[in-house]
């Protein structure tokens, strides 16, 4: 044991010291919470803000860039996804920091600039001092080409923020990608050193028993995990959400009785292929109920998951507008900044394109006319909605076929495991959390690359 211990800090050693130990000003209009952990990042240099949605997240991802920025006179990359950099750098305008949302390297400007990740390849990474990735769940692919690109350009990049809600439920590996992005420790290590292999199924891994609490407090060195600020001892004041209301609807669909498959009544689809198919069986009867759920007085946003149900969907109700696949980034970008402008009333489109991200606190109604199996997609699009800034009460409506229970059961499964894993993050990390960042307020001292690693006093004693 005494080994593993000397091996752990080992490990922990070998991250340097890449912080600001002197931080410039910061916004005045950072909640104390925010602020907190504004400075402690600065002070990681490396770090990982798990915040759930609506709090705050691109205004600390802001704050940050600005003051390394001031503090190295370097430039900074703010990385976001599709269609959300233009709502980037209308808040950073909003909060009195200069940012300029770019297209390419030869575009940027001495400072903080923001572009979309498929615009990556434009730019020479080299030629900045820091990089934000925003919704940063897209480094969760362990084979994913952004995700790969991502951590070999940036690895000689000294400051680094993630920044994204709660991992995926039961996601852990995720954490190695976040961890491996930030050079705290490669993804295999920290398998190899927190984890056992589940069994037969090579993406299952359990948290060995004995090294749980020492995964929590390695966690705590480098992340913060909040749902709210109250999980840090700060009041929660205006984060006391209205309510959310979350109303399902199921559509019958035709059958015939076929002596072919010997069913006499439709039979709920349990395959991926049989889930496909439900779906575009039923797409006419869920889109019919649909258009007759919107209101006619109020914002609304509707979700799909196939094509046919968004174009359907958007013909059948007057005057709405569709953002889709098809669309240049463009012409997405004005839709929905245009929605959130009031010029739009009905939104149509998939959560894989706009459900992350964005702010539509204007808007307290949507629904999904069609499901797939990420609960994930769906957390992020009612939290579109239903986040810091709304005053009303949230309806959210999902429709679904008869055929489709399988579905709805596997999302609730899904959702049940994200409460479970959020309370395990936040049940152990919360006060160690909070250790850090009153030691991040504390501390003021400038930064010299040649000092030794702070340890955490948790791992001095284990070595």
């Amino acid at each position: 044991m005494d080994g593993y211990l000397e091996f752990l800090a080992a490990k922990a050693k070998l991250d340097p010291p890449t912080g600001l130990m002197e931080i410039p000003p910061l916004p005045d209009s950072l909640f104390p919470f925010q602020r907190d952990i504004v400075q402690w990042a600065l002070r990681r240099g490396r770090a990982a803000i798990f915040a759930g949605t609506g709090l705050g997240k691109s205004f600390m991802e802001l704050a940050w860039s600005r003051a390394i920025h001031e503090a190295t006179d370097g430039n900074i990359l703010l990385l976001t996804p599709l269609a959300v950099a233009a709502q980037m750098v209308r808040e950073a305008k909003k909060f009195g920091i200069e940012a300029k949302h770019v297209s390419s390297q030869a575009e940027c400007i001495h400072g903080v600039n923001v572009t979309n990740y498929q615009k990556l390849a434009h730019f020479d990474l080299s030629q900045f001092v820091g990089v934000v990735l925003d919704e940063a769940s897209i480094l969760k692919s362990t084979d994913g080409k952004y995700r790969t690109m991502l951590i070999k350009e940036c690895k000689q990049i000294p400051y680094r923020l993630v920044a994204t809600a709660t991992p995926s439920p039961n996601d852990y590996m995720e954490l190695g990608s976040y961890s491996e992005f930030l050079s705290v420790m490669d993804y295999t290590d920290m398998l190899a050193m927190f984890f056992s292999h589940d069994g037969g199924e090579t993406q299952k891994w359990r948290l060995k028993g004995h090294a749980e609490d020492d995964f929590w407090r390695w966690m705590a060195s480098w992340a913060v995990v909040l749902r709210q600020p109250s999980d840090l001892g700060y009041p929660d004041g205006a984060y006391k959400l209205p309510a959310l209301h979350q109303h399902q609807h199921i559509v019958r669909v035709d059958y015939a009785p076929s002596l072919e498959t010997g069913t006499l009544f439709p039979m709920e689809a349990r395959t991926m292929r049989e889930r496909i198919g439900a779906r575009k069986d039923s797409v006419s009867v869920r889109v019919s109920m649909a258009a007759e759920l919107t209101p006619t007085n109020e914002p609304v946003v509707w979700w799909c998951n196939l094509n046919s149900e968004s174009s359907t969907l958007t013909k059948a109700i007057k005057g709405a507008v569709e953002v889709s696949g098809a669309d240049t980034e463009e012409a997405k970008e004005k839709k929905l900044l245009d929605f959130v402008d009031g010029k739009y009333r009905v939104l149509v489109s998939k959560p894989s394109l706009c459900g992350f991200g964005m702010n539509f606190q204007h808007c307290a109604w949507c629904g999904f006319v069609g499901l797939n199996d990420s609960f994930e997609q769906i957390y992020q699009a009612v939290r579109r909605f239903w986040r810091f800034g709304q005053t009303r009460e949230v309806h959210a409506h999902f429709i679904a076929a008869e055929t489709e229970g399988a579905v709805v059961a596997n999302l609730r499964r899904k959702e049940a495991d994200a409460d479970r894993m959020v309370e395990a993050m936040v049940a152990h990390m919360a006060d160690l959390t909070a250790q850090s960042l009153k030691g991040a307020v504390r501390t003021q001292s400038k930064y010299n690359p040649t000092q030794p690693m702070i340890i955490p006093a948790w791992l001095r004693r284990a070595a």
